[in-house]
């Protein structure tokens, strides 16, 4: 299932961040904490090689809170500062926002023996779309100040934003990679929300997350859902699902498109409980293999 939505704006806006790179010091990339993995965009680590990061693991909330402590450690063992948030209630972004202050330690000190005047910390968001970038925009500005949405490719343009006295944020639209090749990458990123749900099999994507937390978490299913996962495969569970629900069609049938939805819809706000569908031991196994 090779995705290609690459829009004309994702272009510009990688474009956009190189141009401006050269004047910011220090950059937050923001993933989602379910899937740290197919939520970072590979381009990042070149395009901001060379300048001070902290990763920023949101909608921590709605993560598996044992596994979100394992890529806290995990980003550690590489030098890098990870630290869970959640852009809608503001949690974690004081620690975030103190992070990035010692990150500029070294930057005011040397505006300060040169003699200049000292100017605010410059920041720089960068994320996939709908990874909650223009939410914790506006947790920091205190006001809507980047257009917020629940759907990817909201935010266009660029501006610069002035949070306080002492830091100024460059905010870009999310932007994906141009062709993604994984099958898994594109699925987690379906589910998750971060490509537009009409350009997708939406039964395809669900019936690949039923599997993957049929395999991770069961007893999600049999909660959420009064259903005992052992007795059924994925395949099955779904139309076990779809009765339960009353997602009918005519003559009994089994309405799957209206199960996926909703098998969908339910992961995406948290209400299957804290799941993650991504750990570092997937990095060791070859992400691509996980379903195996």
């Amino acid at each position: 299932m090779s995705i290609n939505w690459y829009p004309g704006h994702m272009k510009k806006t990688k474009e956009l961040i190189v141009a401006n790179l050269k004047v910011v010091d220090v950059v937050v990339e923001l993933l989602d904490a379910r899937i740290p993995i197919s939520s970072k965009n590979p381009q990042f680590d070149t395009l901001v090689s060379e300048k001070r990061r902290i990763v920023a693991l949101n909608k921590y909330d709605l993560s598996d809170p044992v596994k979100t402590r394992k890529w806290v450690n995990y980003y550690a063992e590489q030098g890098i500062k990870a630290i869970p948030i959640n852009s809608l209630s503001g949690q974690g972004i004081p620690e975030l926002m103190a992070e990035v202050r010692l990150e500029s330690v070294d930057v005011i000190e040397k505006m300060k023996r040169q003699g200049r005047m000292l100017r605010p910390i410059r920041l720089m968001i960068i994320g996939i779309p709908n990874v909650g970038k223009s939410s914790l925009i506006n947790k920091l500005a205190g006001k809507n100040a980047a257009k917020a949405g629940n759907k990817p490719g909201v935010t266009r343009g660029k501006q610069w934003i002035r949070l306080n006295k002492e830091v100024e944020l460059f905010d870009t639209p999310g932007i994906l990679w141009p062709k993604i090749e994984e099958d898994i990458t594109g699925i987690k990123l379906a589910c998750s929300g971060a490509i537009k749900d009409e350009i997708l099999n939406i039964e395809d994507i669900a019936f690949h997350l039923m599997k993957i937390i049929y395999k991770k978490y069961p007893d999600a299913i049999a909660t959420r859902f009064g259903i005992d996962p052992s007795e059924s495969d994925p395949v099955e569970l779904m139309g076990l699902i779809g009765r339960r629900r009353g997602c009918l069609l005519k003559g009994n049938m089994i309405d799957y498109e209206k199960v996926a939805r909703l098998v969908i819809d339910e992961f995406r706000k948290g209400m299957m409980g804290p799941i993650s569908l991504e750990d570092p031991e997937d990095l060791l196994v070859g992400h691509e293999n996980e379903q195996e």
